[in-house]
């Protein structure tokens, strides 16, 4: 779940930040263009941690299920166009009635 995502997304950006000191504090001393593969690699790895940390996982609530606040279901559900409003809803705003 989050937890779990946030503990990939820190592991790659960790993993990242130590491909990239290490390729510049002792890599270079024996190979600069190992260093600079490094580097390389360490520049896809951000990406691939936003949409790692960003995806959805098995158990995460998705946009279309309800909340478990009827109102806020209610709400959603009227403005997707899948309900109408209820007209009893409506009735206390309908002055009419009284005499």
């Amino acid at each position: 779940m989050y937890t779990r995502r946030r503990r990939r997304y820190f592991m790659l950006m960790g993993g990242c930040l130590v491909l990239f000191i290490s390729a510049w504090a002792f890599v270079r001393l024996w190979s600069i263009p190992a260093a600079v593969g490094l580097c390389v690699v360490a520049m896809i790895i951000p990406p691939v941690a936003a949409m790692i940390g960003n995806s959805r996982g098995r158990d995460d609530r998705w946009w279309d299920e309800t909340s478990g606040d009827s109102t806020s279901d209610e709400w959603w559900d009227e403005l997707d166009g899948r309900t109408t409003p209820d007209k009893k809803k409506n009735d206390h705003n309908d002055h009419r009635d009284r005499p």
